[in-house]
């Protein structure tokens, strides 16, 4: 079930055309090996969990790493578009928010989940947070995070950890509040050098990263969903996002540093 449903999404295939794929995959390989018909493919797709072998994160960090969150849409084609299609009629379009964890040092995706459009992006840290094992050095998301819960939700994880969010434009200080301080000296910091010198001294332009991830996304597995149900749209996200992981992997060279000794320089 795995296999196929990453096959159709890897080569843009229905689930009629994955089937058709995978079996003739299986006859050139010579493994008389039954194929799930798209029935069963469509059924499963709505129940389907992960599997334990960790393929689609290769690599693990060893010690505390920095976390990059943000979100994007995804289209979902419904009726509201086919009666547009067909009538020239236009309705309200319907969303999907994918909501990413990103490590900066690798660029793997560490964290996703997928809601609908109306579900804020600080209510989504928690769910995010709670997939990440490893302590959180650096934690940088973009102003819609900003705000007192998303300082508390980052530091409950990871009590030592770093939040670099810029705080909104008319954010003041609130000496009496509980919390995090780290809020209040990006609002000092904001108000006296500017925005741009707040975001060279906290490292906030590694946050294109994520950004990075999301194109990678939209332009390997689409920037539309084909899945019809939200069960099956969030195993849809959850394949799409193993398939990132296992591509970047498989691109990236294993490299070891070396000192050179001093007979070789001369």
């Amino acid at each position: 079930i795995e296999t196929t449903l990453m096959l159709g999404m890897v080569f843009g295939l229905r689930l009629r055309q994955s089937e058709g794929l995978l079996s003739s995959v299986l006859d050139m390989m010579g493994l008389d090996l039954p194929v799930p018909d798209h029935t069963t493919l469509s059924r499963r797709a709505r129940t389907w969990k992960p599997s334990a072998r960790g393929n689609d994160r290769p690599h693990v960090a060893d010690g505390p790493i920095h976390v990059l969150v943000d979100s994007t849409g995804l289209k979902v084609y419904g009726a509201g578009q086919w009666l547009e299609e067909k009538h020239g009629v236009k309705s309200r379009r319907s969303w999907r928010k994918l909501h990413l964890a990103v490590d900066a040092d690798s660029g793997e995706i560490i964290a996703h989940s997928l809601t609908d459009q109306e579900t804020g992006d600080a209510s989504q840290l928690e769910p995010l947070l709670d997939q990440i094992n490893n302590e959180i050095d650096q934690f940088t998301a973009d102003g819609a995070y900003d705000g007192a819960p998303s300082y508390d939700v980052v530091l409950r994880h990871s009590p030592g950890a770093r939040v670099v969010i810029p705080p909104r434009s008319n954010a003041v200080e609130k000496p009496n509040a509980q919390a995090s301080c780290q809020r209040h000296d990006h609002i000092a910091s904001v108000q006296i050098d500017g925005q741009l010198k707040w975001q060279a001294s906290t490292g906030y332009g590694k946050r294109a990263l994520v950004e990075t991830a999301m194109g990678r996304y939209k332009g390997v597995i689409g920037q539309r969903m084909r899945a019809r149900s939200f069960l099956a749209q969030q195993t849809e996200a959850a394949i799409g996002v193993a398939l990132l992981n296992r591509m970047l992997a498989c691109g990236r060279p294993k490299s070891v540093r070396c000192r050179a000794s001093a007979g070789a320089a001369k």
